[in-house]
């Protein structure tokens, strides 16, 4: 016998269970997942970078940057925050305005729960989409759970199965597949927030090593911690510039981001001018990383030995580092994936499709990618938000 509902919702992460809280009663979400919001858990370590205090537009990359304006300003992380108040979750702020529970990440995947459960919705795990068809007025599904497969049909249909990004955890490309079943383009995908690789690992030697560095691309730069690996570059502001380079391009190293190393050099050669250059230099840089770079930058002789000239020039070259990586660690590592369904193809107030009413795209499957820092769950919350209303509204 054919299950009927009002919205079927695929995929439990983030931005899944968010639409699922708003859109009303005889809701079912799936997942082929044994639990819902994955992703949630095991984010910024355990505790989950759920927002950003600082989240606005011009922290995201899309083909068309105004897209993700209508949904961030109309369910913002104030909203969230205030969600998560109500359900006693405490919270603290790390750098740059991330924000990450006390406790453990699984508060909030309990806080969506509960807020499903309110809504009427209800959930189905360890189920997948076996075949998807329309026939002009509603969504025929088949699904299979533990080897039975059982018809539904839905009037409203929510893609919310992410990217590629992290495939150990599930990620597939069923949300590309769906898109174009139903006449929607696609951008270029690709991994972002992810590491850089060097073909003949240069830096392994390095590995471990860390430090506070301005990493550039063309105009955009970010200064945030970069970590050498045994196949590249990786930290923070590896990850964030990641979503701007493409293979081929160079980065940009700047060791010395506060602009202070020239003149605390020179200060130091009034009292500690018969000391070695590299063990001066190594007051301020990782001593390893010093040893790696005195080859390429000629580095010699006592620090009295240099003139002013000279040492202008070590730090131009420390503030010019550039770099040019031969991939990444790519969907295996990524936090998400870069591109998706062509937003030109979706509503910015409702992401419901253009093309065929009652179907929605929402968070990491859309051409929408967050900088790091809890501005990608800041877009699944938002564009869960706006589905989720809007099917509610639909309904009145």
């Amino acid at each position: 016998m054919t299950k009927v509902v009002e919205t079927l919702i695929l995929g439990a992460g983030a931005a899944g269970m968010m639409c699922a809280a708003h859109a009303g009663g005889d809701t079912l979400v799936i997942d082929h997942a044994r639990a819902p919001g994955e992703k949630i858990r095991i984010s910024g370590g355990g505790r989950c970078n759920f927002t950003n205090l600082h989240a606005a537009p011009e922290n995201f990359l899309s083909q068309n940057p105004h897209f993700c304006k209508s949904a961030l300003s109309r369910y913002t992380q104030w909203d969230f925050i205030d969600l998560i108040a109500r359900h006693g979750i405490a919270w603290h702020e790390k750098t740059l305005g991330q924000l990450f529970c006390d406790d453990k990440a699984t508060q909030i995947v309990a806080m969506l729960r509960d807020e499903m459960t309110r809504a009427g919705a209800r959930l189905a795990l360890a189920t997948s989409l076996v075949d998807l068809s329309h026939d002009g007025a509603r969504f025929h599904a088949t699904l299979e759970c533990e080897g039975t497969r059982r018809p539904i049909t839905a009037r409203n249909l929510v893609v919310a199965t992410g990217g590629k990004s992290i495939p150990k955890m599930g990620a597939t490309g069923l949300a590309y597949d769906i898109a174009r079943q139903f006449g929607h383009a696609l951008t270029e995908t690709r991994p972002a927030l992810v590491p850089l690789t060097f073909s003949d690992a240069p830096f392994a030697p390095l590995s471990g090593v860390a430090l506070p560095a301005r990493v550039g691309h063309g105009a955009t730069h970010f200064d945030e911690a970069v970590l050498f690996t045994h196949r590249g570059l990786s930290g923070p502001a590896i990850l964030q510039i990641s979503s701007y380079w493409h293979e081929g391009e160079a980065i940009t190293l700047d060791l010395d981001p506060t602009n202070s190393l020239f003149d605390a050099l020179r200060r130091q050669r009034q009292t500690q001018g018969r000391r070695n250059l590299t063990t001066e230099l190594a007051r301020h840089l990782p001593a390893k990383l010093v040893d790696h770079l005195t080859p390429h930058l000629g580095l010699s002789g006592n620090l009295a030995d240099q003139s002013d000239a000279r040492l202008g020039e070590i730090v131009t070259a420390l503030r010019h580092w550039s770099l040019k990586p031969t991939g990444s660690e790519g969907y295996r590592t990524a936090e998400v994936t870069l591109g998706g369904i062509d937003t030109g193809g979706l509503s910015s107030k409702t992401m419901m499709s253009n093309h065929l009413p009652g179907l929605y795209f929402i968070g990491e499957a859309v051409d929408v990618t967050g900088w790091l820092g809890g501005y990608n769950f800041q877009w699944a919350w938002s564009s869960g938000w706006a589905a989720g209303t809007a099917i509610a509204q639909s309904r009145a």
